[in-house]
């Protein structure tokens, strides 16, 4: 019987479509959210299958990752086609997520340069296909107490929240700031709209005594500095 009018399971999926199969080809960076839950939680129901469940759980917090951390055992098994396993699950990698966060790092990375936050971001920027923003997090010695994607955008440019990066240094108790983004295009001199939004992250951050080091450009091979160019 043709199956034109029937859900394929996941099985039934082309492997560059299946999650796991993309996690496992790709890494887990190209996984949506919902991908990454479907990874998790492993199957569906009847009637749905992992990738909708996934979906219409995360629709039903409205896509906002920081409620479903909050969701316990009880929440998450109150959601039609989540039970037990599922959720002990789910609540078990958010675990490991705070985790990672709040360990104690033996020994903070210190970076005195613009080529030392080239060396760190690196491998995490040169080859993506769109842009992202990051903002690395110091203290009063330099070294890095937390860093983090503050934006992803497109081929050409990324929306970013000052709130949010002021907040954010405020919660780690951070006195020093590293803008990072990446040029896909390989282009590394900054455009207007970087020179206007690093200007912008200083002035704020000035008025909550928080100070903006620098702000790099990544390209696959180089990088550009607003500090060593005198630009800051």
């Amino acid at each position: 019987m043709p199956k034109s009018n029937q859900k394929l399971s996941i099985k039934e999926w082309s492997e560059a479509d299946r999650p796991r199969e993309k996690l496992l080809q790709f890494g887990s960076r190209h996984l949506s959210s919902a991908e990454l839950l479907t990874v998790l939680i492993r199957s569906g129901t009847s009637k749905q299958s992992a990738l909708d469940l996934s979906k219409s759980l995360l629709a039903a917090i409205s896509n906002d990752l920081s409620q479903l951390e909050r969701l316990t055992l009880t929440d998450l098994m109150s959601y039609d086609g989540i039970g037990e396993a599922k959720a002990a699950s789910i609540v078990a990698a958010l675990e490991l997520g705070r985790r990672v966060q709040d360990a104690p790092n033996a020994e903070l990375v210190k970076l005195s340069c613009s080529q030392d936050v080239f060396k760190l971001m690196r491998p995490l920027l040169s080859t993506l296909s769109h842009e992202e923003f990051w903002v690395l997090y110091l203290n009063r010695a330099n070294k890095l107490v937390f860093k983090q994607c503050h934006s992803r955008g497109g081929m050409v440019g990324t929306v970013v929240d000052t709130r949010l990066i002021l907040k954010t240094a405020l919660d780690k108790t951070a006195l020093n700031l590293m803008l990072v983004h990446n040029h896909p295009s390989g282009q590394l001199h900054p455009s207007q709209a970087d020179k206007e939004l690093t200007h912008k992250i200083q002035q704020a951050a000035k008025q909550l005594d928080l100070n903006v080091l620098d702000h790099i450009i990544i390209a696959q091979k180089d990088y550009f500095s607003f500090a060593d160019q005198g630009i800051l």
